[in-house]
């Protein structure tokens, strides 16, 4: 029978329009996943995390982003 770690993460995630599909991306691990929707691309991601932590040993990401945020800057090139 397996055990149930009942380990819960907080994780930063990342989620943007590519085309038709949503793309979201965990910040702290280097996980991605997709859906048609913003929600499904989470969905998706969230199971992807969870088999992806199921065999690790427990990870202390509690060091993770605390003040993330998405910016735009403008650049000027040649």
């Amino acid at each position: 029978m397996k055990t149930v770690k009942n380990i819960y993460q907080k994780l930063s995630v990342l989620v943007w329009q590519e085309g038709n599909i949503y793309v979201a991306k965990a910040v702290e691990v280097e996980i991605a996943s997709q859906g048609s929707t913003k929600k499904k691309a989470l969905e998706n991601l969230q199971e992807a995390l969870e088999l992806y932590f199921e065999n690790e040993p427990q990870l202390d990401i509690s060091s993770s982003f605390h003040d993330l945020s998405l910016e735009k800057i403008n650049i000027q090139y040649a």
